[in-house]
């Protein structure tokens, strides 16, 4: 399984990584894309992070997911790149997957694609999801959309990707193994 993960300028760090890290640790195939001038991106907080490949590299046609990190301005700068935005109506078009956490939602709602799909994102950015049912959930998955609330639902939306393409005992036995039982339990 190959899913391409987006990065803009103002990305917000723990929102990229934590699903990253998590779907790596699952042996999923995790490409990074800068969608910038430059192979490091550097996000919200100042943490530069070098990608795996620039937006230009890649035909996207064998992926699995895209993935769409939120923060800000990195939400907006995924939202106006253009051929980002063609990327994901071609891969919405063939039935694939799609994955955004906090702002970036709004970038799927943007383009048509909440339409009737259950979905949350960061508080105040609903009014973007048009035509969703906003849940407000941690975690949302609706189909092929997954779609997290902020920064908290990191490692959230990933075990829920993982659970997706791996299995629910694979992304069990990550929880149990990074210890995420121990912060929901209490």
């Amino acid at each position: 399984m190959k899913i391409y993960t987006f990065l803009a300028t103002g990305f917000e760090e723990v929102e990229a990584l934590g699903p990253i890290d998590v779907c790596r640790r699952a042996g999923l195939e995790v490409i990074t894309v800068s969608i910038t001038d430059e192979l490091t991106v550097v996000g919200a907080h100042g943490v530069g992070i070098v990608a795996d490949s620039m937006f230009a590299d890649n035909d996207y046609s064998d992926a699995d997911m895209l993935f769409l990190p939120g923060g800000m301005p990195g939400a907006t700068n995924l939202n106006a790149h253009e051929g980002l935005c063609k990327v994901i109506l071609a891969h919405h078009q063939a039935g694939k997957a799609l994955a955004a956490i906090c702002a970036a939602p709004m970038v799927y709602g943007n383009l048509g694609l909440a339409q009737g799909k259950k979905m949350t994102c960061y508080p105040g950015f609903e009014q973007y999801l048009t035509g969703a049912d906003y849940t407000a959930a941690l975690v949302e998955r609706d189909g092929l959309m997954f779609t997290g609330k902020g920064p908290a639902a990191a490692l959230g939306l990933g075990y829920a990707i993982v659970e997706h393409f791996c299995g629910k005992d694979a992304a069990d036995q990550l929880r149990q193994g990074m210890m995420y039982k121990h912060i929901i339990e209490k």
